[in-house]
């Protein structure tokens, strides 16, 4: 969803399905997004390819991810590190290394399966908060691309999801 809304405010209109994703360049800015359509634990795998094709090094790369372990509607972002558990970017880490940026989208970790949190489909009220949860981690990754990796992290890493009247 994040990808799609930088897309949509950047204009980028048309996308291609190659080497395993749907992927969108903008060579004015210079700029590739990425979504894999592989299985997720295999999400690398196209990310690797396209950013050798585009010469993308790790540095230049900014994964976007649902996270569990964060509530639902918290941003984090960092400059690199682990893969905390999360299959999708152990398998990013394990073709591109560590060293590129990533941004969290807290999804909850809920009181049952967690297979079936992640497939299954939003609640009313999670529904309700992801146009301002999706436009402000968009707004993450413009500044990160606009901005740099400091300026990106003090937007992210203090977002707050606003609270509506019960």
């Amino acid at each position: 969803m994040v990808a799609e809304e930088f897309a949509r405010r950047l204009g980028i209109d048309r996308w291609k399905i190659k080497d395993g994703a749907r992927q969108a360049y903008d060579s004015a800015r210079g700029l590739v997004l990425v979504e894999p359509q592989t299985f997720m634990n295999n999400s690398g795998v196209p990310i690797r390819l396209i950013a050798s094709w585009y010469r993308v090094p790790p540095e230049g790369l900014l994964v976007v991810y649902d996270d569990m372990d964060i509530p639902f509607g918290k941003l984090r972002l960092r400059a690199s590190g682990g893969h905390g558990g999360h299959n999708g970017l152990r398998s990013v880490i394990a073709t591109m290394d560590e060293q590129f940026a990533r941004l969290r989208v807290g999804v909850g970790r809920p009181d049952y399966d967690s297979i079936d949190h992640v497939l299954a489909p939003f609640t009313s009220e999670e529904r309700a908060a992801l146009p301002g949860i999706v436009s402000a981690a968009t707004d993450g990754v413009a500044c990160w691309f606009d901005r740099g990796i400091e300026a990106a992290m003090q937007f992210a890493n203090t977002w707050e999801l606003p609270q509506t009247a019960d």
